[in-house]
């Protein structure tokens, strides 16, 4: 018998849930399935350019767990590819993770970030850097409600 799998952690969900070649409608085409946890894998190492032990870390799994999932997660996307098939990103065994909220202070945009992935550059609605946690927690230093700017 298979050992069950463990959750895996993923940082969100994929801005889209389907990808499919140009100019065929989706139900002409056979679909490939990526689950969540193979889309995170590939997001880490291959969009963020993470090593595997970094981006195991993140998902709470092994170095060689990592590796199994990205491997398969790899194959698929080449066989939608080269195949011309849908690609699906559904499922899988997941634990979304904690989220930090911000709030631009200029246009009073809220937003929220994966823990882990650093401190956003600026706001991604008016691009401004004048950006600090909703919660009060602008720093690590600092006392919860101390705004750099002198602002909540």
């Amino acid at each position: 018998m298979a050992r069950p799998k463990c959750c895996r952690r993923v940082a969100g969900e994929p801005p889209c849930q389907i990808f499919k070649p140009a100019g065929v409608p989706a139900s002409a085409l056979d679909h490939v399935v990526l689950s969540m946890d193979e889309f995170e894998a590939i997001r880490l190492a291959d969009l963020d350019g993470l090593y595997h032990d970094k981006a195991a870390e993140r998902m709470k799994v092994s170095r060689q767990t990592f590796g199994r999932i990205i491997e398969a997660a790899r194959h698929k996307v080449a066989e939608a590819l080269v195949k011309g098939f849908a690609l699906r990103i559904e499922g899988g065994e997941i634990e979304m993770a904690e989220k930090r909220t911000f709030k631009c202070l200029k246009c009073q945009h809220t937003w929220d970030e994966p823990f882990g992935t650093g401190r956003p550059a600026q706001c991604p609605a008016c691009k401004d850097a004048a950006i600090c946690r909703a919660d009060g927690q602008c720093g690590r230093r600092k006392p919860a409600g101390a705004c750099p700017r002198g602002r909540r």
